[in-house]
This record gives C-alpha cells, sequence and structure tokens, in this order.
C-alpha cells in the first residue's frame, strides 16, 4: 500500500528535522557578531534550492529522487549516483547519532559509555523507520509545537540576560566573514533538505512540497534565527566559541527570582525530538536507496542491518569531539555541495530536456 502524508505532516517534519540538531549546534558562527546577517542571508540563498526541488517534484510527480536519477542517468550510471547518495545519507546518519551520543555524554552522563546513548536513539529510529513514514508523519503532526512552544518560552526567559552590544558593532570584520558563516548555514541544515526529495512519492500534491520545502525553510530559519541570536545576545561570541554545546550553556543562565532555574533539559528536550526525526528520515532515505541499488522489494527488512552498521560507523568514524568537528567545518561542508546542489540542478536540466523532447516525439 502506499504511504501518504498530510502536508501539515510534511511541514512538521521538515521543521524538526531542520531545527532540531540546530537547536544546540550554532552554526555560522565564522560571522561572529554578524551571526544575525549571516542566517539572514542563508534562507536567502536556500530558497532558490527550494524551488529546485520543487521543480523536480512538479517535473515527475509521483516519483523521488531515485525515480528521477535512473530517468536521467540510465540504468546502471543512475544506480552508481544512487548509491553514493545512500552511502551520503548513511554516513549523515551517523553524524547525527554521534552528536547526540556525545552531547548526552558531556552535559549528564559523563562516566556513561558513548555508545549507549546512541543505542538508545538508533533503536527507537529502527522502530519507527519499520513502522513506516506514515506513522512518523502522525507522531511529528502531534509532537512540532513543542520544541517552537518551548524555544520562544526559553527566549523571554533569557530577556534579562541578554546584552545588545554582543552584536555590535555590524559588519567590523567586513563582509567576507558574513558570506562564510551564510555558506555553513546554507549547507548545514538548510541543504539537508535535500534528503526529502526522496520522500517525494508520499507527498500528496504540488501544495505539499511548496509547504514542505517552503514554509518549511522559513519557519526552521526562523527558529534558527532566533535561537541562534538569543544565545550571541546572552553569551557572547567569545564564550560560544569555546564551548561544544552553548544553547544548553546559555539556558542554564535562567534565574528568575531564584525560583524558577537550571532549565537546561529544554534544549535537551528539543534535540531529542529533532535527531529523533532526522535520524529516522535519514534512515529511511538510506534504505530506499539500496533497496534500489540491489532491486529488492521490501526496505523494512533491511533496516535492522542498516541501523547496526551505523552504530559500527558511528563509534569508530571520529577518536573524539575535535575530529568529529574538524570533519564537518573542513570537509564535509564542501563535499556536500555535490548532493544537495550540483546534482539536483543536473537533474532539473536533465528532465526537463528529456520530457520536452518525449513530448516532440
Amino acid at each position: 500500500m502506499k504511504e501518504i502524508i498530510s502536508d501539515r505532516q510534511g511541514l512538521a517534519l521538515a521543521i524538526l528535522f531542520m531545527f532540531g540538531e540546530s537547536s544546540i549546534l550554532v552554526a555560522g558562527l565564522t560571522a561572529q557578531k554578524d551571526l544575525w546577517l549571516a542566517i539572514i542571508l542563508s534562507i536567502l540563498m536556500a530558497l532558490p534550492l527550494m524551488f529546485i526541488y520543487i521543480g523536480l517534484f512538479n517535473s515527475m510527480p509521483g516519483k523521488n529522487l531515485f525515480d528521477m536519477i535512473e530517468f536521467c542517468f540510465g540504468k546502471w550510471i543512475g544506480k552508481g549516483i544512487i548509491l553514493l547518495y545512500a552511502w551520503y545519507a548513511f554516513d549523515l546518519t551517523s553524524l547525527v547519532l554521534r552528536d547526540f551520543g556525545q552531547f548526552v555524554k558531556t552535559v549528564s552522563l559523563h562516566e556513561t559509555p558513548l555508545i549507549i546513548p546512541m543505542i538508545g536513539l538508533i533503536l527507537l529510529c529502527t522502530w519507527a523507520v519499520k513502522e513506516g513514514i506514515e506513522v512518523l508523519g502522525r507522531w511529528g503532526e502531534v509532537m512540532f509545537l513543542i520544541p517552537i512552544a518551548l524555544t520562544f518560552v526559553a527566549v523571554l526567559l533569557l530577556i534579562p540576560t541578554m546584552n545588545i552590544n554582543h552584536l555590535r558593532p555590524t559588519l567590523y570584520n567586513g563582509v567576507r566573514p558574513v558570506f562564510e558563516g551564510a555558506y555553513e548555514v546554507f549547507i548545514y541544515p538548510f541543504g539537508e533538505l535535500v534528503i526529502f526529495t526522496t520522500l517525494f512519492s508520499v507527498l500528496k500534491n504540488k501544495r505539499s512540497a511548496y509547504i514542505t520545502f517552503i514554509l518549511g525553510l522559513l519557519i526552521g530559519g526562523l527558529l534558527i534565527l532566533t535561537i541562534s541570536v538569543s544565545i550571541v545576545l546572552v553569551l557572547g561570541v567569545e564564550p560560544i566559541l569555546g564551548t561544544y554545546f552553548p544553547t544548553y550553556n546559555t539556558i542554564a543562565q535562567v534565574n528568575i527570582a531564584n525560583a524558577l532555574q537550571r532549565i537546561e533539559i529544554v534544549s535537551a528536550i528539543i534535540f531529542l525530538l529533532g535527531g529523533f526525526v532526522k535520524v529516522s528520515v535519514y534512515l529511511i532515505a538510506t534504505c530506499k536507496g539500496v533497496v534500489r541499488v540491489f532491486g529488492l522489494k521490501e526496505s523494512r527488512f533491511i533496516v535492522v542491518p542498516i541501523s547496526l552498521l551505523v552504530i559500527n560507523l558511528t563509534y569508530f568514524h571520529f577518536d573524539n569531539i575535535m575530529s568529529f568537528n574538524e570533519w564537518i567545518f573542513d570537509v564535509w561542508i564542501y563535499y556536500a555541495f555535490l548532493f544537495m546542489v550540483i546534482i539536483p540542478i543536473m537533474l532539473l536540466i536533465i528532465v526537463k530536456i528529456k520530457k520536452k523532447s518525449l513530448n516532440k516525439r
């Protein structure tokens, strides 16, 4: 039976997908005090990319990214590109999982082996993926308002500790750091929505694509802008550069008359909800890619083996959090550009040309 998710469910998953991990990791800090400018610029940069994804969906309704790749590049070259995308989603699954494990170990369970929280999250995501995207969509529809509400409550409580001078002066270091920071935010988290193109076949209609990608980008971008600017206003740039999870440290500053304090759990809840959706969507994309490459009929029976492989890759991928961050900011943000931008643009051009040729015939 074909799985379909509603417009609201697609929007909820897109928001949770973008905002969850970004709620604890501040991207674009290359821009320093001009972080707010970098995020606004990154949203403007991401809008044309979202229209490229929507253009793909409108060109081949009911088909997902892997269908389009085979249509454009043929069976054998197409399978090679699909395999690359499956690896890309697989690698991203391990990166998010590592973030989650490192977060839990760093801020709470210091003596707990890193692999324990990672196993807990991957088991939960494995169950969700085996149940299907419709179940995940219904869950997201119910839960996505929680991180939005928690974010704005936390920001309101932090207002007494904010210092506007932490954002001054504007463009002190010139425009180059702003563009570099904007590129970082453009790639992570906005460009990661390319994985949602593997779920095209579960969207209801053309309207669903606009709601998921455009409205999802705008709402998710607003949330990321709000939490990122609040962190800079409270801590300042230098302390943020010296910590791995600045949101957690920022929310720890809340102290209302010594009665309301120690509410850092807010950041953990937001990250858990968003991380669950992100890992689940990446797992779905990985399984769909493997099924397509090897000509399998069903993806659910390979979810458990793929999840076990993810745990292995996650645990042995990096020696520590410093090597993890070096990989992300020195390598990943550049090689991801191929999957997020270059290949989708090529696909859109080739799809248009091929469809025009078929119509003439």
